[in-house]
């Protein structure tokens, strides 16, 4: 009699319920493991698939298929071992080159990290950095300076010229700073320290300090002082110190694998010192300087930082000074004559005191007057909403008097108007006594002095009017 099962059918034998069912049992379990393969059951002779009495057939048909098994996967494993590895020497070569680079790779990576995160290497990289930036600025501007004044000279005779000349080449390089600055980066345009306190105060300015912005500020000043113009260097390179110092200290982070040595702020402040110790070669200024920025909160661990940036932004930049025969030795940048065995009198110290006073009021004076100058340009009108559209025609305008005014050969005469501004203070630092040839010819020695001297005005008017000029063209205007 014949019993369907559940994977097929097998014969039943008469008394012997309970071997059936454990053979049963026992082929399940099997086929279960081994999958239900063609060669696990046998066929009888009608074509029917038979496990024979108590499942023998089934049991050596799966040893079987398991010998076979084993014995392919052996062949297998040999044929993938000799693809593998044909040459045992080569591949100890291989591991072990591979692992001495391996080395070398986490040593540079260590050195990296323990030694360009350290606080000394930053600050002495943001100094060479911002040596040679105003150096190069420097050296820049005094070229186109000299181009302007040798095209001048060369149309001597010829007025006309001589005033097309004197007030076009200016105005060129003015327009050229403005444009620049408003299409690359409109943060650059200003002095940069106002945006500098809002900053160190916790406001997030975006775009202000970012490579775009130091690239407009640099070149849009080296043009604004090669026209010429009364523009100060101070404080825009205050701004440009500070967006080195950050720039500089994501790269450095980002290359070293290691997060900033100190707090953003921090890394602000040293770069106000820096900008000021490499502008005028001043670093004890450049940390004071600092110091007045903040205002609010100095911590007292950024002395070091900042003086340490700021004197050796100082030294690379006169050091280049003397590569460039600019200077003999390294000096101060404005140096003065005075006599070393006797500077100066007794009786002369109330005249300094009171030049003193009398400074410290013009310059309160000063303040107020930059203010209200400001507040009426600020004033929503016509004309304002007008500058604010034509952005290029109000720098244009004021490049325009100032040029007018300080032409040599008019109204410039009686204010020194040919000298440039680094001229004008290099002169008013000589140990000379105009007193003694006021009203004459000035002598052939004389050198950049003799455009104090009129012959019929006296050099205190002069004087005059140069200060009034140049307060007039310090205005925020």
């Amino acid at each position: 009699m014949l019993r369907q099962t559940l994977y097929g059918e097998y014969q039943e034998n008469q008394g012997g319920s309970g071997r059936r069912e454990a053979t049963r049992l026992l082929t399940e379990r099997q086929i279960k493991k081994h999958g239900n393969h063609p060669r696990s059951h046998c066929r009888t002779r009608h074509g029917r698939r038979s496990h024979g009495q108590n499942g023998y057939h089934s049991r050596h048909q799966l040893g079987y298929y398991s010998r076979q098994r084993r014995r392919q996967s052996a062949m297998e494993g040999e044929e993938q071992d000799q693809t593998a590895e044909p040459d045992p020497t080569s591949s100890t070569k291989k591991k072990r080159s591979y692992s001495k680079c391996r080395d070398c790779i986490a040593w540079v990576q260590r050195f990296l990290v323990t030694r360009l995160g350290e606080d000394w290497i930053f600050l002495i990289m943001l100094g060479i950095t911002m040596a040679l930036v105003s150096w190069t600025m420097d050296y820049a501007s005094a070229k186109s300076l000299q181009a302007y004044k040798w095209i001048y000279g060369e149309l001597k005779g010829k007025i006309a010229l001589q005033y097309l000349a004197w007030v076009s080449y200016p105005l060129i390089f003015i327009l050229f700073s403005s444009l620049f600055c408003h299409l690359v980066a409109p943060q650059a345009i200003g002095s940069g320290i106002p945006e500098l306190k809002t900053i160190l105060r916790g406001v997030v300015l975006k775009e202000y300090l970012t490579l775009r912005a130091f690239a407009a500020k640099v070149i849009g000043l080296t043009a604004a002082l090669g026209s010429g113009m009364p523009v100060g260097k101070e404080g825009p390179f205050v701004h440009i110190a500070s967006i080195c110092a950050a720039v500089l200290s994501r790269f450095m982070s980002f290359f070293s694998g290691a997060q900033n040595p100190y707090c953003y702020t921090d890394i602000l402040t040293v770069g106000c010192a820096v900008g000021v110790g490499c502008c005028f070669g001043t670093p004890l200024g450049g940390v004071l300087f600092s110091i007045e920025v903040t205002s609010t909160y100095f911590a007292v661990r950024n002395y070091w930082r900042g003086y340490f940036a700021a004197t050796f932004s100082a030294f690379i930049f006169r050091v280049l000074s003397v590569f460039n025969k600019d200077a003999v030795t390294i000096t101060a940048l404005f140096r003065t004559n005075f006599r070393m065995d006797f500077p100066f009198d007794l009786q002369e110290l109330p005249a300094f005191a009171i030049i003193g006073i009398s400074c410290g009021f013009l310059g309160a004076f000063f303040v107020y007057l930059n203010r209200q100058v400001v507040l009426f340009m600020r004033r929503p009108n016509a004309m304002t909403r007008f500058l604010t559209k034509h952005r290029l025609i109000f720098p244009a305008v004021v490049t325009l008097v100032i040029a007018t005014l300080t032409f040599p050969p008019g109204f410039g005469q009686f204010m020194a108007g040919e000298l440039m501004p680094r001229e004008c203070i290099n002169s008013l630092f000589d140990n000379f006594t105009w007193t003694k040839i006021s009203g004459s010819s000035p002598p052939v020695g004389l050198g950049l002095s003799a455009a104090w001297l009129h012959p019929d005005v006296s050099v205190f008017v002069i004087l005059l009017l140069f200060l009034f000029m140049k307060v007039c063209g310090s205005l925020k205007v």
